[in-house]
């Protein structure tokens, strides 16, 4: 039976089970909340009531033959896929399982350096070897930018026995390669294309903003519905092409993703797809018109820069992310991250990161115009009260790493842990990095350089999240045994 995209399988059938007034012998144990009154009284009585295990009624995620199939399918032809899958553990999982499907071990996979740790996880998990394009870097701004095409034609005629190319799509800072040209330079050389689309959800629903993956003829792509897409935090799907095996892209899924998939996470994603097949054009269209109103007054305070399209040069940065809401605070004299931290202690405004150079305020289908009067409002006076000399400041961002051995190797050698001060010239065997936005300054298998010391040294020193070490307070780091 066909169905339509103002249908929601997945929500119709646990408003089926409501009714049916069940009387539940079967995990969670609270008991639709009657266990548990205080997490009863947090969440609300409707959320509990719907947070079920997998029945015959409801289907099951690791094998979908009703109405979890149906709700994949429909989300597949919103996003112009072949088949999708809904996925539970966040976009994390959707890369990994992405990357599991396409390599194994000693398989090469080429991708740029500044991918999320997640990418690079599922290379100590699958033990491939990535051939990394390290992207351009705008020397201003502090930014990596996109993927050259001829880098990669570089990499493929030294690497032609590589099996796939991973491209950003976009980046965090809304910086997009061009990703129809790289589909075709992979497709010629029979390697799969792989999109990292965890920033990209709403580039479906709007001929204003980049290509989609799908769109572009990629052969699977992450999207975290939970970003820009409206669904509940964890909840993201994969996407896979025509030319791809979905059969075995199941089968992968499921030797990581948990048997008992939330209902309330699934349910978010049935119902935010529908609202995006039905209404993503003139959502994305107004938030459109909110980041530009944005970007221009921004632009008007001084000193900060707010980027967009005229960053755009046909190369490393072949398109851009309208929606994005990057800006640069070095010439106010403050890293990102201490513009970020002043928004949120006295502003109460809650950005969703700052590195040593830019914050990103992320702007999606939740935000009201009275929301970016009050940020801007904010950043002026920032200005005008915190504003420094930005003459001293570190202008390095990204940092070409010397590979010296493959994840999967580095993470599972002989190790030592040392004093970050004694670790120059080591190899790493973790990592560490600022997170948002989780790009390894440091990955496994990477020498330790005083550049990337000196990084480190400055990012914590302007209060970056820094994470990754197995010592919490970043002042040791494991290295290979020499």
């Amino acid at each position: 039976m066909y169905l339509t995209q103002d249908r929601a399988p997945v929500l119709e059938a646990l408003e089926r089970m409501k009714r049916a007034r069940l009387v539940p012998f079967d995990v969670p144990g609270h008991k639709r909340g009657r266990g548990n009154p205080d997490l009863r009284a947090f969440l609300g009585e409707k959320c509990l009531d719907v947070d079920v295990n997998s029945m015959k009624m409801l289907d099951n995620l690791c094998h979908s033959v009703s109405v979890i199939r149906d709700a994949q399918a429909l989300a597949a032809e919103a996003f112009h896929a072949a088949h999708a899958f809904f996925m539970v553990g966040g976009t994390t999982s959707s890369v990994q399982a992405m990357i599991l499907s396409a390599v194994k071990r000693g398989d090469k996979i080429i991708m740029p350096r500044n991918v999320h740790r997640s990418a690079i996880n599922a290379l100590i998990l699958c033990g491939a070897i990535p051939v990394y394009v390290n992207p351009q870097m705008d020397a201003t701004l502090g930014i990596s930018l996109g993927m050259r095409v001829e880098d990669i034609r570089a990499a493929i005629e030294k690497h032609p026995d590589a099996k796939a190319v991973l491209v950003n799509n976009p980046t965090y800072y809304g910086i997009c390669s061009n990703l129809p040209a790289i589909v075709e330079l992979a497709h010629a050389h029979g390697m799969l294309v792989l999109a990292d689309e965890a920033h990209g959800t709403h580039f479906y629903f709007s001929e204003e903003l980049p290509i989609s993956a799908m769109d572009a003829g990629a052969d699977m792509a992450s999207i975290s519905m939970h970003k820009s897409g409206g669904s509940l935090t964890q909840s993201s799907m994969l996407l896979v092409g025509p030319k791809v095996h979905a059969g075995y892209v199941h089968q992968i899924i499921n030797i990581t993703q948990t048997t008992s998939g939330s209902y309330l996470l699934m349910a978010s994603l049935d119902i935010s797809r529908r609202n995006l097949a039905l209404h993503g054009k003139e959502t994305f269209e107004e938030v459109i018109r909110l980041v530009e109103y944005a970007r221009e007054e921004i632009n008007t305070i001084g000193d900060y820069y707010a980027y967009g399209r005229e960053l755009i040069n046909g190369d490393d940065v072949y398109d851009f992310d309208v929606t994005k809401l990057s800006i640069f605070t070095r010439p106010v004299g403050l890293a990102g991250i201490e513009v970020y931290d002043l928004l949120r202690d006295e502003y109460d405004i809650q950005t969703e990161f700052g590195d040593i150079a830019n914050i990103l305020a992320y702007v999606s289908v939740g935000d009201r115009p009275k929301d970016i009067e009050r940020l801007v409002a904010a950043l002026a006076e920032i200005r005008r009260n915190y504003r420094k000399d930005s003459s001293k400041m570190l202008k390095a961002e990204y940092i070409d790493p010397e590979v010296v051995a493959g994840p999967q190797e580095a993470f599972y050698a002989e190790k030592e842990s040392l004093p970050m001060e004694e670790t120059k010239g080591r190899v790493c065997s973790e990592f560490i990095m600022c997170y948002p936005p989780g790009i390894p300054i440091l990955a496994p298998g990477e020498r330790i350089t005083e550049e990337i010391l000196t990084y480190i040294r400055y990012a914590k020193k302007k209060g970056c999240q820094m994470t990754g070490p197995e010592d919490m307070s970043i002042k040791r780091l494991n290295v290979m045994k020499e």
